[in-house]
């Protein structure tokens, strides 16, 4: 009879838009045989990540590939822990002999501490282990004092005003992301200079011991032995790493950000972009990823934005029994939906 092993899990965390979807992808295109499981977190209303997974080819049937995704809608993964996250994970728990890893992408929002202490419970703790968290940083973001690509106006302010007392809850997350690292990626490191890396580089050390390895990528295009197998066991000493949420009466909440989704009609391409850097650039949206159903295009095209950063390729044929619409999601801070979404409307009537 086989014994098994605590099945390995490596939670990836970092802040929106800093590319945690595509080191997942990344991860199962290049997974070699691996068994992977993959938990995708989603904040908003819509799919859209778990989507994006679905479409990796890693070697299995869709109806395998869709029993291996799971996506948790309703809320941050830390919020939401208790009510989904453990029945999915035991699920997977019975699973773990045809299982080699787990993967748990986080919202861009969530606060990993709470997760991996989560692996201390007694139904998950004799059966899996925190391989590792790995926090995936917008280094361009970090390089501009925003730490999300759209800089944040109370951020910016906090910044220019050394006698503020407090932090904005961009940095504070961003500290309380590092601060549970076990691996940082500083991605699109090529979209830097020498100094601004260095720069970031030294930033991202000043949250972290110095025992937690910092690398580079592009794209998070890195070897799985980097990723894989670091065997860090983070729920053992996860409560002696201190965060900005440590001592709160109360369960954190994120008030502080705002997502809707916006269903639009077909959408020419150069227009639609267009449009959604004039409401990114007035409203100060964070973030804006869906699917836009292009005219005449028999392809689905899957658009992902950071700030006025917009990437784009077209991802799979659009199917016979689905409607051409665009969705998309709208993330940032006290958002006005109404208006944003007329605006979008106007801009492509």
């Amino acid at each position: 009879m086989k014994t098994l092993a605590k099945l390995p899990v490596t939670i990836v965390t970092g802040f929106l838009g800093a590319g945690k979807t595509t080191l997942l992808r990344h991860m199962l295109e290049n997974a070699e045989g691996r068994r992977i499981a993959v938990i995708v977190n989603e904040f908003g209303e819509l799919g859209i990540d778990g989507e994006i997974l679905k479409q990796c080819s890693i070697g299995c049937t869709e109806e395998e590939a869709n029993g291996r995704v799971f996506e948790l809608a309703n809320g941050c993964l830390c919020c939401t822990v208790q009510e989904e996250f453990f029945p999915v994970m035991r699920e997977l728990v019975e699973r773990r002999g045809d299982l080699d890893h787990i993967l748990i992408e986080t919202s861009g929002l969530a606060l990993p501490k709470p997760l991996v202490q989560a692996f201390n419970w007694p139904e998950i703790r004799n059966a899996c282990t925190v391989d590792a968290v790995i926090t995936v940083v917008d280094s361009p973001a970090v390089a501009a004092g925003t730490f999300a690509a759209f800089p944040d106006q109370v951020d910016a302010q906090r910044k220019l005003d050394p006698n503020l007392d407090h932090e904005s809850p961009l940095h504070e997350l961003f500290a309380d992301q590092l601060a549970s690292a076990d691996l940082v990626i500083l991605n699109k490191a090529d979209l830097l200079d020498a100094g601004a890396l260095a720069a970031v580089r030294a930033e991202v050390a000043e949250e972290l011991p110095s025992a937690v390895k910092v690398v580079e990528a592009h794209g998070g295009s890195l070897p799985l032995n980097v990723l894989l197998g670091l065997n860090s066991e983070t729920e053992l000493h996860i409560e002696g790493r201190r965060t900005h949420h440590d001592d709160e009466d109360d369960d954190h909440d994120h008030d502080e950000f705002d997502s809707f989704h916006v269903e639009l009609p077909e959408a020419e391409e150069a227009r639609l972009l267009a449009a959604l850097k004039d409401v990114v650039g007035k409203h100060g949206i964070l973030r804006v990823k869906g699917f836009v159903a292009v005219p005449n295009k028999p392809m689905r095209l899957l658009l992902q934005g950071v700030g006025q950063r917009f990437d784009k390729h077209f991802d799979r044929a659009w199917k016979t029994d689905e409607a051409r619409v665009t969705r998309l999601i709208v993330i940032g801070q006290e958002l006005d939906h109404t208006a944003i979404a007329a605006e979008l409307k106007a801009a492509l009537a």
